[in-house]
């Protein structure tokens, strides 16, 4: 029997009318599973990210470049080309938008419609507080949610401001659940043959991330606090200074402090009271640390780094974005591929985390489409002829 080294998604087709991050990233990765992604943009604009920048790459924006592959790209105005939208939703199985809440209703396509159009559709929305709040037609990015979720308030040093994250991770995170909810209602489409709707808010998705934080409130009235490089719950599990630069490391349970105190020639802290196990630790964090700091700074990272890893202490080094990418370039997980865009040409990107043995590692992706560079291959697609198409575009439908 042989093996099926097809993608999971081969077959689903996607109507994407998102644009920024939340959505095109959602799109892209389940373009790179397989389905086959329809990406309507705005005739002569496009996607807004198509202009953010710098940097840029032979033209094109770097930041677009790095959520937009796998995707086929339909210039369409939504304004006047409601019939093309209501076909188009007709013959695909997912439809994913995140305007602000009102927007698709105000275009003729309420969730209703759109029942009614395709009953098996499967109908996603990303939105920054979701459908059914009385915020819901708020604008929204994601340093705003960052901020109003509490994440903002316990990142960063106590002595300083509330950090934004290096990330945008209330759009990734909401891309990441609208990719969830979207292949949870495919498979119960499977059993029901009866379509879906999904509704993403980012705040909700920052709200789950807060875990073990938002339990010490909930459970024992307990409010999270800016920490820096230290948790709340562990000690040792932060960063420190070594003469060369900075390390992880992370202590995690009793066991690992034994080794831990033992690998770095610190064994008198084994019989001080105040650091027998963890809780006791984490009571007394300032003490420990103001004892570790020093003597982190006295040999370089690799000597602490060789140290701990030769007794199974997790440490690592704390590399700069240039550094992370190099090593995974060389690396076994395929998490950099180069595809060729048609106007950029060739260039590398960061690949797909969920790595499936019958597709492979190392897989191959269609770069980020140029703007409209499919529409009349897809109009064809849908059944217009090329004098509609034409007249599409005299018209500036297209």
């Amino acid at each position: 029997m042989s093996a099926d080294n097809s993608r999971p998604l081969e077959g689903i087709k996607v109507c994407d009318l998102t644009r920024i991050l939340a959505g095109p990233y959602a799109t892209m990765k389940l373009g790179d599973m397989g389905a086959d992604i329809i990406k309507v943009e705005r005739p002569g604009a496009g996607d807004d990210t198509r202009v953010w920048g710098p940097p840029f790459m032979n033209g094109e924006s770097c930041y677009h470049l790095a959520i937009n592959r796998s995707k086929r790209s339909l210039t369409l105005n939504l304004k006047t080309g409601g019939a093309i939208l209501e076909r188009l939703i007709k013959q695909c199985d997912v439809i994913i938008e995140n305007f602000r809440p009102g927007t698709l209703e105000r275009l003729g396509f309420p969730w209703s419609r759109i029942q009614e159009i395709n009953p098996k559709i499967i109908y996603c929305s990303i939105s920054g507080y979701g459908h059914e709040k009385t915020t819901r037609y708020d604008a929204s990015y994601d340093v705003i949610v960052q901020g109003e979720s509490g994440v903002q308030s316990i990142t960063g040093f106590p002595d300083g401001p509330p950090t934004r994250l290096g990330v945008s991770l209330a759009d990734l995170m909401a891309g990441q659940h609208a990719v969830e909810g979207i292949l949870l209602a495919l498979l119960k489409r499977q059993r029901t043959d009866q379509g879906e709707r999904v509704d993403i808010a980012l705040l909700d998705g920052m709200l789950s991330l807060l875990t073990y934080q938002a339990q010490m409130y909930l459970s024992c009235g307990q409010v999270p606090s800016r920490l820096g490089n230290a948790h709340p719950s562990i000690v040792p599990y932060q960063a420190f200074e070594a003469k060369d630069g900075f390390i992880n490391v992370g202590v995690g349970n009793e066991s690992l402090w034994q080794k831990f105190c033992k690998a770095i020639r610190r064994e008198e802290l084994l019989e001080d009271e105040r650091f027998e196990n963890n809780a006791k630790r984490v009571a007394h964090r300032e003490d420990l640390i103001s004892l570790l700091v020093d003597h982190f700074r006295d040999e370089s990272r690799q000597h602490w780094i060789d140290l701990l890893k030769g007794v199974g202490v997790p440490v690592g080094p704390i590399q700069n974005v240039d550094q992370t990418l190099e090593s995974a370039r060389s690396g076994e997980r395929g998490m950099i591929t180069q595809v060729t865009h048609r106007d950029a040409g060739p260039f590398d990107m960061v690949g797909n985390p969920v790595k499936l043995a019958s597709v492979g590692f190392k897989q191959e992706f269609a770069a980020p489409p140029p703007l409209g560079a499919h529409t009349e291959e897809i109009l064809a697609e849908l059944g217009y002829e090329s004098q509609e198409i034409r007249d599409f575009q005299a018209n500036k439908i297209i």
